[in-house]
């Protein structure tokens, strides 16, 4: 990769990495419910103007609207509100390392929901392994590891979030919608969703801290909404593989962030389950050979003229839209 494509890799990585903690801080003042909202309406609205910039349309059909709003739902109300509920109970680099198991719950659901996919043994290994890092994250046997609640939270966000791509798979990528086109109406119809949920959940007089309204806006201007974009414009670069690759970088940048901005601890298992989680995920993807066979292709000149947002992605495969979703 060049260096300025190093570079924006290393960016995404970061923004959806500190994701995890922007939520955290963030909760010092919102309740999670209005984290959400602010977040998605944030977002939208970046990802609208660019949509709007670029001339990428929106959904025309009621019937593409309703498949883009449960995409919306699994891709990110019911994932969001998770996650801040199960930060409010457990540390921000432990639910960025259970989020990203995303993509083997993604392989999971896929085999079980897709007649396209197969369980081969490399993905029935990968999968094993992968469970076995994530009850070592969660460390059921440490009374001092926080509370259980809140990380069975985070990895049903990721759950959610593994729903969300199988179906966006099956129901929208089939359908050719332009990635930004995708990206923004999504965020639309989560955004409009969680509207409608918030009167009915847990309600408090917002605190607006310097900490809490930089938390929000970084987490929805950037972290929600022009990670999309700078993730679109790696894909046009690279390729969707090597762009993907990402998902191995947001665990490390999620643990090492909250670290130095919350000082939160580091424990042998958070480590050790973390690492078994990326191998086993890494094995399932045949990860290394892919890499091989991207970095020993010439892509066509004029491949990345055409822009992110004119080629649909598999976003079944590129689960890490994790945090982005995340």
């Amino acid at each position: 990769m060049k260096n300025a494509t190093v570079v924006r890799f290393l960016l995404l990585a970061t923004l959806w990495g500190s994701s995890f903690t922007f939520i955290k801080m963030s909760l010092e003042g919102l309740t999670p419910s209005q984290l959400v909202l602010g977040r998605l309406v944030l977002g939208a609205v970046v990802l609208l103007a660019i949509a709007g910039i670029r001339k990428a349309p929106l959904p025309r059909s009621a019937d593409l609207w309703g498949h883009v709003a449960a995409a919306a739902l699994f891709g990110n109300v019911i994932p969001f509100l998770l996650l801040s509920y199960g930060e409010q109970t457990t540390g921000a680099g432990i639910a960025g390392v259970l989020v990203g198991a995303t993509p083997l719950l993604t392989m999971t659901l896929a085999a079980v929901l897709l007649p396209a996919e197969r369980v081969t043994s490399r993905k029935a290994v990968g999968l094993v392994a992968g469970f076995i890092g994530v009850v070592l994250v969660i460390g059921p046997w440490r009374e001092a590891a926080g509370s259980l609640g809140g990380q069975l939270s985070c990895v049903g966000a990721a759950l959610s979030y593994a729903a969300g791509f199988v179906y966006v798979r099956k129901y929208l990528s089939p359908r050719g919608l332009a990635p930004l086109s995708l990206a923004a109406s999504q965020l639309v119809a989560a955004a409009v969703l969680q509207g409608l949920v918030t009167p009915f959940l847990a309600w408090d007089t917002p605190h607006f801290t310097t900490r809490v309204t930089l938390s929000i806006v970084v987490l929805g201007l950037f972290s929600t909404g022009l990670a999309y974009i700078l993730y679109f414009s790696l894909i046009g670069e690279v390729g969707a593989t090597t762009a993907s690759a990402v998902n191995y970088v947001v665990p490390v940048a999620a643990v090492v962030i909250s670290v130095l901005a919350l000082g939160e601890p580091v424990t042998w298992n958070l480590l050790v389950g973390g690492l078994v989680v990326l191998v086993g995920m890494g094995y399932a993807e045949n990860r290394v050979k892919q890499l091989r066979s991207v970095s020993g292709e010439s892509a066509p000149a004029a491949a990345p003229a055409a822009g992110p947002q004119d080629e649909p992605v598999d976003t079944a495969r590129e689960a890490g839209v994790s945090e982005g979703s995340r």
